[in-house]
C-alpha cells in the first residue's frame, strides 16, 4: 500500500485545525510552557528551508511539553515593517500594505502546509494599528521617563536606501539591507538611552539560561570598561579637554593628545589657528569617510598638529600637542584622547610618523623598536616609581586625580545610544510634535494609534527627508499642549522597535486597553524557551531585554528578564556550501520540500541531518539519500509502535467514553492526532518513489 503523505498530511492538519489541538488556554491550572521562536520578515520569496530548521526544534519540544500535560503557549507572527518591502514597494509601485498582505498570506500558507503546531488564533502583524498602538505606547512611557532625546549627529547614511543607519545596522561601512557603502551626513536624530541599562544589561545575564557563547557576545556588545576620566587645561583658555582611560596609570607617558577632527574646540578658538586651511581640507576628507573606514581599517594613520592650541599635561605642567586625527569620533568617549606612544601600538606608529617624543612608564621592552604593552615596573612616574602590579598603580593614579582635582574613576561602554529614527514610509510613525513654544510635545495616549497616513508617492526624499514630510496634512497640527500651530514629527521608527516587544503580544493579541491583562503576563511571563538566530543574539536580543526592563521599572509587566532560556540554530547552507540567500541563487523553498518528501520527511532532515546549533548543508541529493533509508525503516517502525500502543490504550479511550473521565482530554487529544493516519499504511507500507 502506497503511503499519500499529500492525502494524509492535508486531512490531519485540517483536523488539528479544526479541533484547536494547538490552542493555548489562558490562566490554566496547568503548568505552563511558553515556547518562542523568532518570528519572520515575510518577503515575497516566502519561506525557505532554513525557516524549518529554526521552528521544529521548539515545535518538538511544544508537542512533547503538551503530551506531558503542559498548557503550551507556542505562537507566531510576523515582523513586517521595513526597509525590504518599502524598496520593493517604490521598485513595483505596489503599495507596501499590499505588498505585506500578499507576504503574510504566503507564509501562512506554507507553514500551515509544514505542520508547525501554532496557536493561530494569536497571530500578530506588527504593521497593524492595533500592534503599532502599543509601540508607540512604550515610546511614549520612555520619553515621559526621560529615555528619549534628540540630538544633531554625525549619523550613518545609505544613500541608496536614503535611510539613516544605526551603528549595528551599518557594521563594516556597508547598509544591513542594500549592502550599499554608507556616508557621514549631519542629521538630527532620536535616541533611545539605551547605555542607561548597561549594567542591568550585564547584571541579568546572571539569572537567564543562555549559552556562554550568546552571553559573551552580549557581553562584548556592551563593552564595559573601568579606568579614570582625566581633564586637561588647554593652554591660555579657561576650557579643558576631558579624556577617558582604563590605563590611568600610564598617564606620565603622555607626549600628544587627539581630538576628533569635528571637535568643537576648534570653531571655538579658530581665530587662535595658525593652520585653519589645512585642518580644514582634512576634515572635508574625514567628512567622506564611513565610521568604519575611520576606526576599523588597518590603515596608516593620518592627522594634521593644530597649531596655535597646546594642552597642558595635569601632573607635570608641561605643553604638549593636539592633533587631528580622523580614527577619532566625537561619538566615541569624550572625542579626545591622550596618546601614550610608548605603550599602545596605535599611538607609536603616530608617534613615529609626526616624530613626537616616545617617554616609557612601563619596564620591559624596547621602545626604540615597538610600543611594549605587557606588564611590568612603573618607571620615569613619580610616586608611582617601583610598582610592579597594574591594580594597584591603577588605583594610586586615580587617587592622585581625585586629591587634585584633575580626574576620578569612571566607567564608559562600547555600546551607545540607541539611533531610533528613519526617514523612510514603512514604519511607526513617531508620536512627537514639535512646537515653538512647548518644545516637544507627546501625542496624548488617547488619540493613539498616530495612524500612517495613506499615500502614493512613498519614495524617500533625496535630501534624506520622510516621505510623511509631503503631506501636509499629517505634519501641520495643534500642540497637544497649548493648541498653537505645530508640526508634528515625519521620521518613522526603526524595524526594531515592533520585534522589542512582540512576545507579550502574543500572550494577550486582541487586548484593546494595555498592551496585555497583567494577570495573563503574570500566568506566561517569563518566555520558557527562545529560540532564533545567532545573527540576533546581540542587537535584537539587548534591545528586547532593554524594552523588558524598561517595562518591568514602570509595572508593565512582572518580570525584569523576558527570557528564561534562549538557543540559537546554525545557518543553513545551499548545495553549494553557501550560506543560503536569493542573491546567491541557492535558495531551497520549505514548501517545494514537503510536496516531494512529505512534511516529516522534511522535517526528519532537518533534525538529524542539521545539528540544531551548527550550519547545515541541504540538497535534494541529501534529503532523497536520507529519505530513501532512514525514514523508511524508522516510520515504518513508528507505525508498528503506534498500532500496538493504540490497541493498548487510545482504541480503549475512544471505545469506552467513561475511561475519559479519569484522564485529560487534551492529552489524549493531542495523542490522537500525532498518531495521525499511520494506521492506513501500516499494511503493506512503503514510501513512494521521490
Amino acid at each position: 500500500m502506497k503511503y499519500n503523505f499529500a492525502e494524509i498530511e492535508k486531512k490531519w492538519q485540517e483536523k488539528w485545525e479544526a479541533a484547536k489541538v494547538f490552542h493555548a488556554k489562558d490562566l490554566s491550572d496547568k503548568k505552563k510552557f511558553y515556547g518562542l521562536v523568532e518570528f519572520p520578515y515575510p518577503s515575497g520569496a516566502g519561506m525557505h528551508v532554513g525557516h524549518i530548521k529554526a521552528y521544529s526544534g521548539l515545535e518538538v519540544i511544544s508537542r512533547k511539553r503538551r503530551m506531558e500535560g503542559y498548557n503550551v503557549l507556542f505562537p507566531i507572527g510576523f515582523d513586517a515593517f521595513g526597509l525590504p518591502t518599502e524598496n520593493y514597494a517604490i521598485k513595483t509601485g505596489i503599495h507596501p500594505r499590499q505588498v505585506t498582505d500578499r507576504n503574510i498570506a504566503r507564509f501562512t500558507e506554507q507553514l500551515k502546509r509544514v505542520g508547525f503546531s501554532f496557536d493561530w488564533d494569536r497571530v500578530i502583524d506588527t504593521t497593524e494599528e492595533k500592534y503599532y498602538r502599543w509601540t508607540q505606547w512604550i515610546f511614549l512611557k520612555m520619553f515621559e521617563n526621560g529615555l528619549v532625546f534628540r540630538d544633531t549627529a554625525l549619523v550613518n547614511y545609505c544613500p541608496s536606501c536614503k535611510v539613516v543607519l544605526s551603528n549595528e545596522d551599518s557594521q563594516g561601512g556597508k547598509c544591513d539591507i542594500c549592502k550599499s557603502d554608507v556616508i557621514q551626513k549631519s542629521k538630527d536624530v532620536w535616541y533611545l538611552r539605551i547605555t542607561a541599562y548597561a549594567d542591568r544589561l550585564l547584571k541579568g545575564l546572571d539569572t537567564v539560561d543562555y549559552p556562554a557563547n550568546i552571553k559573551q557576545q552580549q557581553i562584548n556588545w556592551i563593552g564595559k570598561s573601568t579606568g579614570a576620566f582625566v581633564n586637561f587645561k588647554l593652554s591660555g583658555t579657561d576650557d579643558t579637554l576631558r579624556i577617558y582611560t582604563t590605563r590611568p596609570d600610564t598617564l606620565f607617558g603622555v607626549t600628544f593628545m587627539v581630538i576628533a577632527p569635528e571637535h568643537p574646540v576648534l570653531e571655538k578658538y579658530r581665530a587662535r589657528l595658525t593652520n585653519a586651511e589645512a585642518l580644514d581640507a582634512y576634515r572635508a576628507e574625514c567628512a567622506k569617510k564611513t565610521e568604519f573606514e575611520r576606526t576599523q581599517m588597518n590603515k596608516d594613520k593620518t592627522g594634521v598638529r593644530v597649531e596655535g592650541l597646546c594642552a597642558v599635561h595635569p601632573l607635570t605642567g608641561k605643553e604638549i600637542p593636539i592633533y587631528i586625527s580622523d580614527y577619532v569620533m566625537m561619538g566615541y568617549g569624550t572625542g579626545a584622547i591622550m596618546a601614550v606612544p610608548a605603550h599602545d601600538e596605535r599611538d607609536f606608529a603616530f608617534a613615529r610618523k609626526f616624530g613626537i617624543d616616545v617617554v616609557e612608564v612601563i619596564k620591559g621592552g624596547d621602545i626604540e623598536k615597538e610600543a611594549y604593552t605587557g606588564d611590568g615596573e612603573m618607571i620615569n612616574s613619580e610616586f608611582l616609581n617601583g610598582y610592579t602590579n597594574k591594580k594597584d598603580s591603577i588605583a594610586r593614579m586615580i587617587e592622585e586625580l581625585s586629591a587634585r582635582g584633575i580626574g576620578e574613576e569612571g566607567v564608559q561602554y562600547k555600546m551607545k545610544d540607541w539611533a531610533f529614527n528613519r526617514q523612510r514610509y514603512w514604519g511607526e510613525p513617531i508620536p512627537i510634535v514639535h512646537c515653538k513654544h512647548c518644545g516637544m510635545v507627546a501625542v496624548p495616549y488617547e488619540e493613539l494609534p498616530l495612524r500612517l497616513p495613506k499615500m502614493e508617492n512613498f519614495a524617500p526624499g533625496e535630501g534624506g527627508e520622510s516621505p510623511l514630510a509631503k503631506i501636509e496634512s499629517f505634519v501641520n497640527c495643534k500642540c497637544p499642549k497649548c493648541g498653537a500651530p505645530a508640526k508634528r514629527e515625519t521620521d518613522t521608527m526603526p524595524q526594531w522597535a515592533g520585534s522589542s516587544w512582540y512576545y507579550l503580544r502574543y500572550i494577550d493579541p486582541m487586548n484593546e486597553n494595555a498592551l496585555a491583562d497583567p494577570e495573563k503576563l503574570k500566568y506566561w511571563l517569563p518566555v520558557d524557551w527562545y529560540n532564533g538566530g545567532m545573527e540576533h543574539v546581540t542587537r535584537h536580543l539587548i534591545y528586547s531585554r532593554f524594552w523588558h526592563k524598561f517595562l518591568y521599572d514602570i509595572g508593565a509587566v512582572p518580570t525584569e528578564e523576558p527570557y528564561a532560556k534562549r538557543s540559537a540554530q546554525g545557518l543553513i547552507l545551499g548545495p553549494d556550501g553557501q550560506k543560503m540567500s536569493k542573491s546567491r541563487g541557492n535558495v531551497i523553498y520549505a514548501d517545494e520540500l514537503a510536496e516531494t518528501f512529505g512534511v516529516d520527511g522534511v522535517r526528519y532532515f532537518a533534525l538529524s541531518e542539521m545539528p540544531y546549533d551548527s550550519d547545515g548543508r541541504i540538497s535534494y541529493t541529501n534529503v532523497l539519500a536520507r529519505y530513501n533509508t532512514d525514514l523508511v525503516n524508522n516510520l515504518g517502525n513508528l507505525v508498528k509502535r503506534t498500532l500496538d500502543m493504540q490497541k493498548k490504550y487510545f482504541d480503549k479511550v475512544i471505545a469506552a467514553p467513561s475511561c475519559r473521565d479519569e484522564l485529560d482530554n487534551d492529552l489524549i487529544a493531542t495523542a490522537i492526532a500525532s498518531v495521525g493516519d499511520y494506521r492506513e499504511a501500516m499494511e503493506g507500507f512503503r514510501i513512494a518513489d521521490a
